[in-house]
């Protein structure tokens, strides 16, 4: 897309959203938005119940609103994941599978959850990983108003870590550099922890410029009432593991907690599992992605250390909003882009439709609306956060024109008890396309090739089996049919041709 059609889209999409609601344009009574985005964090935190976490600051934030408990990624992979998130649509509505997945080149004119805001009145501005860039991915930049603040998603200090200070693979991804030879690359550590300041890390550099936004933010709505919509992205504790050494030294890697079950669930089809993949990228990791117990007990402390340096730099910001006497007024999200193996069913990252990859943590603050302290058992997506900020902010529901998936969580966080969804949907697209829907029970992925012929099923019942140790799709047929029956009300998948799926 070359600059002035970029530039066009942007003003289009702005200008139609000024026709659909003018009297929007000033929003001097509206809330502040601080839209908190972490980079493969799952529920291993200390307020979903893990008590080998160290994430005081997370902990503190779901004290002052409320906890969804079952909340799911609508696809396991950043880009995608992260499309969903600010579209408030299903990859499978939209075809953005991929982590190369261009969005305006596949729907020029979407109105992205900013833009929402902005059309409303909002200053909107993004620092760190938001959307994805890297794997020639460029993310999208006409999404924000002011410039975004960039910085690594991949970053090493010590020379030993990259064979001297060498581009390694993961780094070139990231960056879009050398993609046509990236297995010529050297693969960078999986993990240092040198005896640093939490700003020689780039999560300590976003939270530190955060920090200032704010400040300026608060400068700006006193001058001209302008409300601020920021969304601060953290990489840890993403891949590789790179955190000061104060942070890996607040955990026993003795006392960590090693996966339960290290095999694939039997019965399962073979399209489901995963082999190596991502984890193979970083040394000492055998490239055939063999993990032995010692290098696992490695990295699960390293994604816990890489947790509670995060959990550092949340606590900055939140610290930051508190200092600035901006709390009253400003609506606080923060969510996992989705979920992590650390070696249970022999898979490490994400990249599948287990419950380890898709379960992710959203809290919501919401001053006046939720109560403090509370927590829901309420299924609940990705797609979900658009429509219910939209709702508090008091902004109309998104309309696209992209399909919105997404419904307002906004009766849950008045009523924690309140139902607004009876399941949850995501999705993998492998040789086949992998859709699911998770039900407070129950899991059905159906994996369906180019015909019919070809479908798979994989059912799992977390009441009975909460490590999926058994698909139970055989063995099941009338819980089977019943959960068939829930997919089927969702519209067949876009592929990747933008182009409706056949039955």
């Amino acid at each position: 897309m070359t600059p002035f059609r970029s530039l066009f889209c942007c003003l289009f999409s702005l200008t139609a959203l000024l026709v659909i609601y003018p009297g929007h344009a000033v929003a001097a009574d509206r809330p502040n938005v601080l839209l908190i985005l972490v980079d493969d964090l799952k529920p291993a935190i200390g307020c979903y119940g893990d008590s080998h976490a160290k994430t005081p600051n997370i902990d503190a934030l779901a004290v002052r609103g409320m906890r969804f408990d079952a909340a799911y990624c609508n696809q396991a992979v950043c880009a995608p994941s992260r499309f969903t998130l600010m579209l408030g649509s299903h990859s499978t509505s939209t075809g953005l599978y991929g982590l190369g997945s261009d969005l305006r080149g596949t729907i020029p004119d979407a109105v992205t959850l900013p833009q929402h805001f902005a059309a409303a009145g909002y200053r909107t501005e993004s620092l760190g990983k938001i959307f994805h860039v890297g794997h020639g991915n460029h993310g999208d930049p006409q999404s924000f108003m002011a410039p975004h603040f960039k910085d690594k998603v991949v970053e090493y200090l010590d020379p030993a870590s990259t064979d001297g200070g060498k581009l390694t693979r993961e780094e070139a991804l990231f960056t879009n550099q050398e993609l046509g030879r990236i297995r010529q690359l050297p693969r960078g550590a999986a993990f240092e922890s040198p005896d640093v300041d939490d700003i020689a890390y780039a999560d300590g550099r976003v939270a530190g410029e955060t920090i200032k936004r704010l400040q300026a933010a608060k400068q700006a709505r006193a001058n001209d009432g302008t409300p601020f919509f920021i969304a601060a992205g953290f990489a840890r504790p993403h891949l590789p593991f790179c955190a000061p050494k104060k942070y890996w030294d607040m955990h026993d890697p003795a006392t960590l907690p090693m996966p339960v079950r290290t095999e694939s669930p039997v019965d399962a089809p073979k399209v489901a599992g995963k082999l190596g993949g991502e984890i193979t990228a970083y040394k000492p990791v055998p490239e055939s992605g063999d993990v032995d117990g010692t290098l696992a007990r490695k990295l699960i402390h390293g994604y816990y250390a890489s947790t509670s340096f995060v959990d550092a730099q949340i606590g900055r910001v939140i610290a930051g909003l508190d200092e600035l006497e901006l709390t009253d007024n400003t609506i606080v999200v923060l969510w996992g882009d989705h979920g992590f193996h650390l070696g249970d069913l022999g898979i490490w990252t994400k990249h599948t439709n287990y419950e380890q990859a898709t379960r992710i943590p959203i809290l919501m603050v919401a001053p006046g609306v939720t109560k403090p302290g509370t927590a829901t058992t309420q299924l609940a997506e990705s797609v979900d956060v658009f429509p219910t900020l939209a709702e508090l902010a008091g902004l109309p529901a998104p309309r696209g024109p992209q399909p919105i998936d997404g419904v307002s969580l906004v009766p849950v966080l008045k009523q924690p008890a309140a139902r607004v969804r009876d399941h949850a949907y995501h999705a993998y697209p492998k040789a086949k396309l992998g859709r699911a829907v998770r039900t407070d029970r129950y899991r059905l992925v159906q994996w369906k090739g180019e015909d019919d012929a070809s479908i798979e099923y994989e059912l799992y019942d977390y009441r009975d089996d909460s490590v999926e140790s058994v698909n139970l799709a055989a063995k099941r047929p009338a819980i089977l049919k019943q959960l068939i029956a829930i997919l089927e009300t969702h519209d067949e998948p876009v592929g990747r041709n933008r182009k409706k799926a056949k039955r």
